[in-house]
């Protein structure tokens, strides 16, 4: 019989598990779309514009104290109408009132509550409100808004101004010389801010931010720095050896609360996960470091176990809380360990194995729970207890198992099984990237499989991208970062796989982009489409985060098919882009790390390798072997009328050409001789 519900409102009719999680709170919660605005315009009522997503952990405390009571639903009932938002399904709604929130707080964060007149302009807001303390800004609101609206109207006025002003983007018409220098000095700033102990940035919070290891490995080995290299490796393997990595099922959570990486805030993010899968498979091509390998393969264990569908799409999250023994929800308490859990689980295992994840002082955590934790090596373990590697590696898959099929009993964290396109892309970047560095086939069938589904599912028949997908319906017109996260994917598939349908598809995303979000003006690319509906004002993203800022990868993307299609205009437009933001850059480099990738590409040689022949796929397959970031790979195993493999196609042998700038050495017919000719040492 299905389970009988006091309160249900218009979110039990939206498909995103955040907005369904509070279908049923006495909130008479709306979705934000036309109809629920022109209510508010109707009514005359102010609008709570509350934003989320569904493993958030403060949201569901809010949820909690908050909109599930009745005395506090009465007041948003009687004096607003009440909008949830997943801000994960709309960016860019969250994007406008975060930016408002960060302009009236000076912080921001989820949830994310913004009160706004009822034409959408924000007057007040923040991020988590105590239940009495939300009661009376509610009250105070309605009084301002009833008695003096045109106090109301003034704060409106004056932050939707604000708003419009913040990020703005200035076309810089003199171009400067992109040196080594300019990086060295960058790197010299950020290095302030670097923790050389524990990796990561100094103190707590720590979040992982791939983009900003990404570029600081190639810096290191292009600038031959050994102490950034130094840097990239201690945290690479302390957020591995973390309790921010899942030690038992693989992947990792959102970030740390401390400074060694140890108590995570337990959710698991999709992007988090493609991006870091990326990250560790190109720091293997560069330092041959076996833990970097296990963490890929574990970590997309994880993916294809917990976060992929029969399609092969990948789902956007798990949540941070989940179900005790006592039935409350909590956080964490999938994931932690009671130490006489694992005495009675492990046996006579349980010394070398809390050894080895710290089940001591090091990994308590609280309440006699254990977030498990390394601090030694493989090798420094077996050399303490006297037995081999393969023992102790041995040992180490037996307890993996063991482990994950006793936490299969537990109560399971929430999944957000909402298809993200951007997402979906990052996440097939990081099996290509794996693909590329470990020739596991399996990995290419899966990143075929997703970029398959995103071909004939998101992509639509006018062109554009949906940027969402869930119960076999695809919504939502796609945001900038659905486009170029895509087109980023798919020229890195067409290098894996000489396909030129993916090249030819990223350059029909790219010209769409042009069509519908581009600013001639300012030469960037706005976070939405000219085909969507106009908010208070229409922004761009140029600042990377967490994931890089989508005008970042378009910069990046540009730069690759101005080569691959001999285009000037995508150059120039990719030259613009970069000439815009930095200064920003230079002052700030971990908030413009892929940026700085960019530039990079225009600092000392630029490879182009075109491999023709019958045998280019055995021949790039032994390139990527190498981790040679100033590169880009054309190929064909036929005939290819691209700019870049025009007559060079040899039905008798396979040649390898190397090119910069359009002038190309004596081609080669092994891969020897080419990494010669890149400089590549062995």
């Amino acid at each position: 019989m299905p389970e009988q519900y006091k309160y249900t409102n218009n979110l039990i009719n939206e498909t995103s598990p955040y907005l369904l999680q509070h279908a049923h709170n006495p909130v008479n919660w709306h979705a934000w779309n036309k109809e629920t605005l022109e209510l508010a315009k109707k009514e005359n009522k102010l609008i709570i514009i509350s934003i989320g997503y569904s493993s958030c952990h403060w949201c569901h405390v809010m949820e909690h104290e908050s909109f599930e009571n009745e005395e506090v639903a009465k007041v948003m009932n009687g004096n607003f109408i009440s909008i949830k938002v997943d801000r994960e399904e709309r960016p860019d709604i969250d994007q406008v009132y975060m930016n408002a929130v960060q302009l009236m707080t000076g912080r921001g964060g989820w949830p994310l509550n913004c009160i706004a007149l009822p034409d959408g302009r924000p007057i007040w807001g923040g991020t988590y409100f105590p239940k009495e303390n939300w009661i009376n800004a509610l009250n105070q609101l309605a009084d301002l808004y009833k008695n003096t609206p045109e106090k109301a109207i003034e704060y409106a006025e004056k932050l939707t101004e604000g708003v419009k002003n913040s990020e703005l983007v200035h076309l810089k018409k003199i171009h400067t010389e992109n040196t080594f220098s300019n990086l060295n000095l960058t790197v010299k700033k950020w290095r302030e801010t670097m923790d050389f102990d524990l990796g990561g940035r100094k103190g707590a919070i720590k979040f992982p931010m791939p983009n900003n290891y990404e570029f600081l490995l190639r810096y290191a080995v292009q600038a031959e720095d050994n102490k950034i290299l130094d840097y990239v490796n201690t945290t690479l393997t302390n957020m591995a050896y973390g309790g921010i990595y899942d030690q038992v099922g693989g992947g990792f959570a959102r970030y740390s609360t401390d400074k060694k990486w140890h108590i995570p805030h337990f959710e698991k993010m999709l992007y988090d996960n493609g991006q870091l899968v990326s990250l560790y498979s190109k720091a293997f091509q560069a330092t041959k470091n076996e833990l970097y390998k296990n963490t890929v393969y574990h970590t997309l264990n994880f993916i294809e176990r917990e976060l992929t569908s029969d399609e092969g799409a990948f789902y956007s999250s798990l949540d941070a809380d989940s179900n005790n023994t006592k039935n409350e929800l909590e956080e964490g308490a999938y994931y932690v360990w009671e130490k006489e859990e694992l005495k009675t689980l492990l046996g006579l295992d349980f010394k070398l194995f809390s050894d080895y994840y710290n089940i001591n002082n090091y990994g308590l955590w609280e309440n006699n729970n254990y977030v498990l934790i390394r601090n030694s090596s493989d090798i420094e373990i077996a050399k303490k207890h006297s037995i081999s590697i393969s023992k102790l590696q041995n040992n180490i898959t037996i307890w993996q198992k063991l482990l994950l099929k006793e936490r299969a009993k537990r109560e399971k964290p929430r999944l957000d099984d909402k298809t993200l396109t951007s997402w979906n892309a990052l996440m097939l970047k990081g099996y290509i990237d794996a693909y590329a560095t470990f020739n596991e086939k399996h990995f290419l069938d899966v990143a075929i499989k997703n970029a398959t589904f995103i071909y004939t599912k998101q992509l639509q028949e006018n062109g554009s991208l949906n940027h969402n997908y869930k119960n076999g319906k695809s919504t939502i017109n796609g945001y900038l970062e659905d486009y170029a996260s895509v087109i980023d994917a798919y020229i890195a598939l067409y290098e894996i796989t000489f396909n030129e349908v993916w090249l030819n598809t990223a350059k029909q995303l790219t010209d769409y982009t042009f069509d519908h979000f581009y600013n001639t003006e300012k030469f960037m690319f706005y976070f939405t489409s000219d085909e969507d509906a106009n908010l208070i004002t229409r922004k761009m993203e140029i600042e990377d985060n967490v994931i890089p800022a989508s005008n970042s990868i378009m910069a990046k993307n540009l730069f690759k098919l101005s080569h691959y299609y001999s285009n000037n205009y995508y150059l120039k437009v990719s030259k613009q882009m970069l000439e815009n933001i930095k200064e920003n850059a230079q002052q700030y480099g971990s908030g413009y790390s892929n940026w700085l990738q960019l530039m990079a590409d225009y600092v000392g040689n630029y490879y182009e390798i075109a491999i023709s022949g019958k045998n280019a796929l055995d021949k790039i397959v032994e390139l990527n072997q190498k981790y040679i970031p100033n590169k880009l790979v054309a190929g064909s195993t036929k005939k290819s009328g691209l700019p870049l493999m025009e007559n060079r196609y040899n039905e008798n042998e396979t040649l390898i050409y190397i090119c910069v700038d359009g002038a190309c050495q004596l081609p080669v017919n092994n891969t020897k001789e080419a990494l010669n000719q890149l400089k590549i040492k062995f």
